[in-house]
């Protein structure tokens, strides 16, 4: 690379030698001015107003129009003797965080190459200093007849200089943001993140400039007496009616136009107004509903067999009531009458029991049932027995 600039960096009371050297290029297609009736060049000829004649590059010179119009000359002498250290110095006036530097000021980059073997080791040491600090050098150089301002970085095992504008040349962005008061509805703002992450990164090398080769297409075609090929016409932009749509629209086209990439991050939904962020609870499984009603059957069925059984107690309860007032009754009637109302009793036991049986039998638990019919059948030969002995002592007492 050829170097646009010779002199040295200034870090304290060390000077390092260093050649200064475009980082970046143009491919831009360049066009030359002609006449459209002959194809002749057009040509810019310098001319003396006052002597209506064409002058040469050494017949030239410098000069500054005042309001007036009047011109002030001013001579390379005069340049040579301007009280500026920065003439010839590439001169480092602080090191600051490289947050501080707004990416509005940043202009041309240029590589800062050592010059000669003893600039290597100051070099170095620069840059080994910068890049364990992560801090960037703010420096003054002069260059191409003005004195600039520059940001020194590392790039690589490179330092790299950026041309940046003075803080009064960056304009303020007044008038540039919407005059009236917007709203961003979170659903809208949900769509823009999804349409974010559906685009996702790209490596920037695989970038290019496609108008540079479609124009390259079209003057390899003419040069070869060929039609130029036709381009597609630009689509015409929609009219956006509604924000939420054209959202929608956009991150179908953008997962359409990457393969269905990004499905999982880029999910388009509408979503109900909620606080960032926020998950919903997982729905439950079908094992676990089937579980669930399984168990509620189960749990009804033991309800069930529990107040069977409680009727069955109950009942057999009922019939011991029975017997006794029963057995009461024969006591104090006489022998006949005791003798038919033990009978009675028999009967309306037997049937009672046959009753209370039938009942537990219905019950899930058929343990249960045989053990309240055991339990009836004992009650009744009790009230059987105690009949008697009450029909035999009538009979002695007679």
């Amino acid at each position: 690379m050829r170097s646009i600039w010779n002199g040295a960096i200034s870090f304290g009371l060390v000077s390092i030698p260093v050649k200064l050297m475009n980082a970046t290029e143009s491919h831009a297609v360049s066009f030359r001015q002609i006449h459209t009736e002959d194809g002749g060049r057009i040509r810019y000829r310098k001319v003396c107003e006052l002597e209506d004649r064409e002058v040469s590059q050494a017949e030239i010179g410098k000069a500054y129009e005042d309001a007036d119009g009047s011109m002030i000359p001013i001579t390379d002498e005069d340049l040579s003797h301007l009280p500026i250290p920065t003439a010839r110095t590439i001169e480092i006036v602080a090191f600051v965080p490289r947050e501080r530097i707004d990416p509005l000021q940043m202009g041309t980059a240029y590589y800062l190459a050592a010059s000669g073997a003893p600039a290597a080791k100051p070099y170095t040491l620069l840059r080994e200093a910068l890049g364990r600090s992560d801090r960037v050098a703010i420096a003054k150089f002069a260059l191409r007849g003005r004195e600039r301002l520059g940001m020194l970085r590392v790039s690589g095992d490179a330092i790299v200089m950026h041309g940046l504008l003075w803080p009064d040349e960056v304009r303020t962005p007044e008038g540039v943001a919407p005059d009236a008061g917007v709203t961003v509805r979170e659903q809208e703002l949900d769509l823009a993140d999804a349409l974010m992450d559906t685009l996702g990164e790209i490596d920037l090398d695989d970038l290019h400039d496609e108008y540079r080769e479609a124009l390259e297409e079209v003057i390899a075609a003419k040069a070869a007496g060929e039609a130029p090929p036709e381009a597609p016409g630009p689509a015409e932009p929609g009219k956006v009616l509604d924000l939420m749509a054209a959202l929608e629209s956009s991150v179908r086209a953008a997962r359409e136009s990457r393969g269905g990439e990004g499905t999982g991050t880029a999910e388009v939904r509408t979503l109900e107004r909620r606080e960032r962020p926020a998950r919903r609870t997982p729905k439950e499984t079908g094992g676990k509903k089937s579980t669930s009603t399984a168990a509620g059957k189960t749990a009804a069925g033991k309800t069930q067999a529990r107040k069977s059984t409680s009727a069955a107690r109950k009942s057999t309860a009922e019939t011991d009531e029975e017997t006794a007032k029963s057995a009461k009754t024969a006591h104090a009637a006489p022998t006949a009458h005791a003798a038919k109302t033990a009978k009675t009793a028999k009967s309306a036991k037997t049937a009672k029991t046959a009753k209370t049986a039938k009942t537990a039998q219905k019950t899930p638990d058929r343990s249960t049932a045989r053990k309240t019919a055991a339990k009836a059948t004992a009650g009744s030969t009790a009230g059987k027995g105690a009949a008697k002995k009450t029909a035999s002592s009538r009979r002695r007492g007679a």
